[in-house]
């Protein structure tokens, strides 16, 4: 038991906790209020989404005896904010069930690596950026109605990108909480200190909503989440198969889809601190932290219903600025690898910045129609 308890294992998984929590919770907290939901609805999608990660990290980490962390999709909640605009909650939980049924085919039959050569990386890169954009230019809009709040939070982000980039996200978010605190901007009669209570939304399918929505989550998942999740894993030397990975996490998706689990997928940057030496010396035991790390998750999705309270009684300004700052890096990734290749360069341009205009055909969002045109794009342009 002594192994369980070190305290390496215990630090690593929560510092991976803390990091995936505080660098995109905000984002999944927009997306949820883009749906119009409830307070209980929201509480019911971090229940969902903590015990899914719970269950994932966990289990996989014991079964392979490698350090497996799952995690909530960042860039497919960033999709959700612009893409679930007027749509019905029982339509998005029902293109969340066809996403997650797609990762589900995905790892069963070993298409994992066959689809993502349909869909070119530059084009991927660039419907990531795109999706993930908005957030980056909310940061600055933001500066205009809280200069002070905003200005401290991006100055610390920066100072610790010079000297703990580690910690840049949270160090922002803890000095912008601590700014509203002192201001008096956080509404602390919301915060409930409360149990959650899932709620169960019966879904329903709709064409449009399936294609706009669902597929996009697919792709953006599977590309931007998974592949960059299995990547780290084998940059660690690890050579746990894909497809029962990609399998589970996509089945934890199909049961908590109705009480709002959206999408779980394979994590990479918090799953590499559970996978550094400061975890364990020795490669073979760095499991242990991936499974505290998942524990946290338990204790963040059973109180859940307080997570979502305090989120509701921070400003607004705070939540769009560590938002827009936990995906810089992400956003500028995606850009390098949109434009890196001259001969796609059009093609990726034209995906990005027809996910980033919004727009909305036949009911169908920006990032469907900016994969489609940057394919056309692609097709029409290729050298003979």
């Amino acid at each position: 038991m002594r192994r369980y308890f070190s305290l390496s294992h215990m630090a690593a998984g929560f510092i991976a906790v803390l990091v995936g929590f505080t660098s995109s919770a905000a984002i999944i907290f927009s997306a949820v209020s883009a749906l119009g939901a409830t307070q209980a609805e929201t509480t019911s999608w971090f229940w969902a989404l903590g015990l899914g990660m719970f269950a994932t990290s966990v289990g996989l980490s014991l079964r392979f005896k490698a350090p497996i962390l799952t995690a909530w999709s960042t860039p497919g909640a960033a999709l959700l904010v612009t893409a679930l605009a007027g749509v019905p909650m029982a339509e998005a939980i029902g293109a969340f069930l066809f996403s997650s049924l797609l990762i589900v085919l995905c790892g069963v039959f070993g298409l994992f690596d066959a689809l993502m050569k349909q869909v070119p990386k530059s084009l991927a890169a660039a419907l990531l950026a795109g999706v993930l954009a908005r957030f980056g230019l909310e940061l600055f809009v933001s500066l205009r109605a809280e200069l002070a709040l905003v200005g401290l939070m991006l100055g610390v982000y920066l100072a610790a990108r010079r000297w703990l980039p580690r910690y840049a996200v949270p160090l922002a978010f803890l000095a912008g909480l601590a700014w509203a605190a002192g201001g008096g901007m956080i509404r602390v009669a919301a915060i409930d200190l409360a149990l959650a209570v899932p709620v169960w939304t019966t879904p329903q399918f709709s064409l449009s909503t399936l294609i706009g929505v669902g597929l996009p989550l697919f792709v953006v998942t599977m590309a931007s989440q998974n592949v960059p999740g299995l990547a780290v894993l084998r940059a660690n030397g690890y050579t746990t198969p894909a497809s029962p990975l990609i399998t589970w996490t996509g089945v934890a998706g199909l049961v908590l889809a109705p009480f709002g689990g959206y999408a779980l997928n394979l994590a990479a940057i918090t799953a590499a601190i559970c996978m550094s030496p400061a975890a364990d010396p020795r490669p073979e035991e760095r499991y242990r932290a991936a499974i505290w790390a998942g524990l946290f998750y338990l204790g963040t999705g059973i109180f859940a219903a307080t997570v979502t309270s305090l989120f509701s009684a921070l400003p607004h300004a705070l939540i769009a600025a560590i938002a827009g700052l936990a995906l810089l890096g992400t956003i500028g990734n995606g850009l390098a690898g949109a434009l890196a290749d001259e001969v796609e360069r059009e093609a990726a341009l034209v995906t990005f910045l027809c996910t980033l205009s919004g727009i909305s055909l036949f009911g169908i969002g920006s990032a469907f129609w900016g994969l489609l045109l940057g394919m056309a794009v692609r097709r029409m342009l290729r050298p003979r």
